[in-house]
């Protein structure tokens, strides 16, 4: 892609995005992801009602009148993405391409972060780590991500996500939110996934396409697994291959969800035809409303 070109989709991918963190979810991430603590702030008089657990005793012996310790949300956090960049992204029979919807959705995490002072960094994954961008603030910050989420070019098709898992909790050592947003097109990340789920607030993003849990009646087509390099030819025209196909990936979205439920990682699921507004949304209040 030309410099130019990847400037203008920079320039188009951060003007909704950022529209949609500053009027939609800025809120509700502030609700759903919270700060490290409380930080003391001031005293002021004791007031009807305030807890008397933070009165400070030290300046009521001095004036002989009640004041109370006034404490601040302390709000920055370390906010870190995860961005499956393996093969199998770089598919999607409706609106878009599965990597194309990740691109979106970390850009308004990136700037819901931003917008609420946090510090962002990103892991690109495939069977390896493809990049690491340590946490920072700042609009250019926020741009340099979204324009190595365009144009980046992985050296591996597969996918690992034990691997990115690992990396994540041994690169931060301090506790983050984490986002991880792939297609979970892979096995064996399960004890990864509780591991990383203890240290940090890990949250997951699937990124599906309609195509990866059925197929229609096409005839006989040949089908490319971009991750292991092969293609087959199927008969799509079978019922028994169609049904066969359908109830795979439903065993492996039962499994998926399973493996989200016994780590206790929150999880969002989001198809390549869909508007991901409303999944996120949904995500941020169910945290918010349990906080």
């Amino acid at each position: 892609m030309e410099t130019s070109e990847i400037l203008k989709k920079v320039r188009q991918i951060e003007i909704k995005t950022r529209g949609l963190s500053n009027h939609i979810f800025s809120g509700q991430y502030h609700s759903a992801f919270k700060g490290r603590g409380m930080a003391f702030s001031e005293v002021r008089e004791y007031q009807y009602g305030d807890d008397i657990r933070n009165i400070d005793w030290n300046v009521t012996a001095r004036f002989s009148h009640p004041y109370i310790k006034v404490f601040d949300e302390e709000r920055e956090l370390t906010v870190a993405l995860l961005i499956d960049v393996s093969g199998s992204n770089e598919f999607g029979t409706r609106k878009r391409l599965k990597e194309d919807l990740m691109t979106e959705i970390a850009a308004v995490l990136a700037f819901s972060a931003i917008h609420n002072n946090d510090k962002v960094g990103v892991i690109f994954f495939s069977d390896k780590i493809e990049k690491f961008i340590p946490p920072k603030k700042g609009l250019s910050h926020i741009l340099r991500i979204i324009r190595e989420l365009i144009d980046f070019k992985p050296e591996s098709q597969k996918t690992d996500i034990s691997g990115a898992l690992r990396f994540l909790t041994n690169a931060l050592k301090k506790r983050c939110t984490a986002f991880l947003i792939s297609d979970f097109i892979d096995t064996g990340f399960e004890d990864a996934l509780k591991i990383a789920g203890r240290k940090h607030d890990l949250v997951a993003l699937h990124i599906y396409d309609v195509r990866d849990q059925e197929i229609p009646d096409m005839g006989l087509v040949r089908l490319f697994n971009k991750e292991a390099g092969e293609s087959i030819w199927v008969d799509t025209s079978s019922k028994t291959v169609r049904n066969y196909y359908r109830n795979h990936a439903a065993k492996r979205l039962s499994m998926l969800d399973q493996a989200f439920r016994k780590s206790g990682v929150d999880f969002a699921r989001i198809a390549t035809g869909e508007d991901y507004v409303k999944p996120l949304l949904g995500l941020f209040k169910v945290r918010g409303a349990r906080k």
